[in-house]
Formats: structure tokens, C-alpha cells, sequence
């Protein structure tokens, strides 16, 4: 079986090992691929696995040999579901591989916001400390999370861990679904959206991207945040109406942590990124080592269940 890694970089940039994939073929890995190269380097290739590199009708065309694509991956949206079906190419992701490394981000993020931790390590370094009359000194006020209310949009595998950190530090937790639920944690409330944002000091999305969920937050819904609250984005870029958003920080009123952006690379052009009181990330929220071993683990036993006729994740 010829294996074929479109994007490797994207899973593991040099501080994981490929040898367990290896093991089940003759590999190929490149770190990176230009759409103009996709087929040519995949035209021979029994297995493909994919990162972000799109896997399109065409390029299904002009692989005879595939009969398998793997997204390194939750989401399938690089792979051209239909056209694999009608070649009977079976089509895996890996789902739940690192919410707590999502959660973890999320509160790195709020804690960035709450307790200033970049301004004050740059003003030390830069002399100021040094400088002060008195023995500590704040540059701006500083935020504690006990009794503040967490709203938590989307309560899948991310959000239920966001919801047990925000409880472990004493916060209200609020969560809002497409349906409501009553068989929730002591301390965790569903609402409507539109009570969750305007109840909210933080407001955290997991939900996925979607017909419904494009653009939820725009500028009717951001008429409904607190004054100062916080948006906390590392779910999909596009759940938020960017030139809306930027509008509202611009405006002061409230702050912005994201780890998505709408396109990613962002345009040069793109609002948020000259945008006040906004926290920006490179899309890391998911890539802790731990992960994406977890994520490369599971991406191989795919493979593996694959070949033993038993897949496993499969999507179509």
C-alpha cells in the first residue's frame, strides 16, 4: 500500500515520529503541498491523509489507485464527501482528540485578559519596575473569574471542559444549545442565546460551523453583550461577523480573545487584526504535543482498522 501525507507539518513538525504509519506501508510525507501539486504527488496512492490540502472531484479523478483519505482532522470539509462515495473510497477523521487542550487554551486566553500578564512582564523588562517607588505596581485594573458568569455556546466534548474549569474556578456557567437540556452538572444552566449573551461576562463558542451558526455573532447579537464582557472564539472563525466585531472593540464595548480567524491565514486587510482590546492566536488552541500524538494515534489505528477491513471514524 502506498501512503501518501499531503501536510505533515500541520500534525507534527518534527517532534512527533511517523514510524507507526510507516509500518503499515510505503510512506510518503511532505510537509507541505500547493494545490498544483495535489495530484501528482497523490496520483499513485492507495492511502492519502490530509490536513488541509483539498481533496477535491478532481483529484479523486486522477487517483485510480485510492481507496482511502484520512483527515488529520474533526472536520471533512477539504474532501469532496460525493465524489469519494461514488468511487467507494472510504473517507475517516479523528474527532475528540484534544478538548482539554481546547479548554486549556480558552483559560489561557481569559487569563491573558483578566490578569494582564503580557503588559506587566514587558513593563518589568523594559525598566519600570525597577523605576517604581513602590514595592508593585498595575498598569491596569485586574480581573478575578470567582462569581463572574461563563456562557458556553455548544456543550460537546470542548464545552463540557471549558464548563469544569469555569466551575473549578468558582464562576456561574451558562450554556446554550440547539435544544435545551435539564440533565446538566449542579452549577450549569441552559438558556436561550440570547439570555446567555446578555447575562455573560465571558462568552466562550464551541459549537461547528454551519447554515445556522454562520455569523451568530454579528451586530444584532453583539447589541446583546454586557458592557465589557469578553468574547472568547476557538471554535470557527466564521460563527463571527468579523467587520461587526471589529465595530464593537473599536467601540470599547468589550474585548475579544480568538484563536480562529474567518480566513488563515488572515487577508492583511482583515479588521480584527487592527482591531482594541483583542487577544489574537494562530489557530493553537489544538496543537499541545500531547494532542497531536493523540490525534497522529488515532489518524494510524484509522489506517490500521482500515486495512484490517473493520474502519473505524469513517464519515461516508
Amino acid at each position: 500500500m502506498k501512503i501518501v501525507v499531503l501536510d505533515g507539518h500541520t500534525l507534527n513538525p518534527g517532534d512527533l515520529d511517523w514510524s507507526s504509519l510507516a509500518a503499515l506501508g510505503e510512506l510518503s510525507v511532505y510537509e507541505h503541498t500547493m494545490a498544483a501539486d495535489i495530484i501528482n504527488r497523490s496520483k499513485d496512492a492507495d492511502i492519502i491523509l490530509t490536513n488541509k490540502a483539498v481533496i477535491d472531484a478532481e483529484v479523486i479523478s486522477q487517483c485510480p489507485q485510492l481507496k482511502y483519505i484520512g483527515v488529520t482532522a474533526t472536520g471533512t470539509n477539504v474532501v469532496d464527501i460525493a465524489a469519494a462515495n461514488a468511487q467507494q473510497i472510504v473517507v475517516t477523521n479523528v474527532p475528540a482528540y484534544g478538548p482539554d487542550a481546547v479548554a486549556q487554551m480558552v483559560f489561557a486566553l481569559i487569563l491573558q485578559h483578566t490578569q494582564q500578564v503580557d503588559l506587566h512582564d514587558k513593563a518589568v523588562k523594559q525598566g519600570q519596575w525597577s523605576q517604581s517607588r513602590d514595592f508593585c505596581f498595575t498598569l491596569s485594573s485586574l480581573v478575578s473569574l470567582k462569581g463572574k458568569t461563563m456562557g458556553i455556546v455548544g456543550y460537546g466534548d470542548i464545552g463540557q471542559q471549558v464548563a469544569r474549569l469555569a466551575l473549578a474556578f468558582n464562576m456561574q456557567v451558562l450554556i446554550t444549545t440547539s435544544t435545551a437540556k435539564t440533565a446538566l452538572p449542579e452549577g450549569v444552566k441552559w438558556q436561550p442565546l440570547e439570555q446567555l449573551l446578555s447575562q455573560s461576562d465571558i462568552v466562550s463558542l464551541h459549537c461547528p460551523l454551519n447554515q445556522v451558526t454562520d455569523s451568530m455573532i454579528n451586530a444584532q447579537s453583539l447589541e446583546l453583550f454586557k458592557p465589557n464582557a469578553l468574547l472568547v472564539n476557538t471554535a470557527r472563525g466564521g460563527l463571527v461577523d468579523e467587520a461587526a466585531l471589529a465595530d464593537a472593540l473599536n467601540d470599547n464595548r468589550l474585548s475579544a480573545a480568538l484563536d480562529v480567524l474567518s480566513s488563515e491565514p488572515p487577508t492583511a486587510d482583515n479588521p480584527l487584526l487592527a482591531a482594541k482590546n483583542t487577544i489574537i492566536t494562530p489557530h493553537i488552541a489544538w496543537a499541545t504535543i500531547e494532542a497531536r500524538q493523540n490525534l497522529l494515534n488515532i489518524a494510524v489505528d484509522n489506517v490500521a482498522q482500515f486495512l484490517n477491513n473493520t474502519p473505524s471514524n469513517q464519515v461516508n
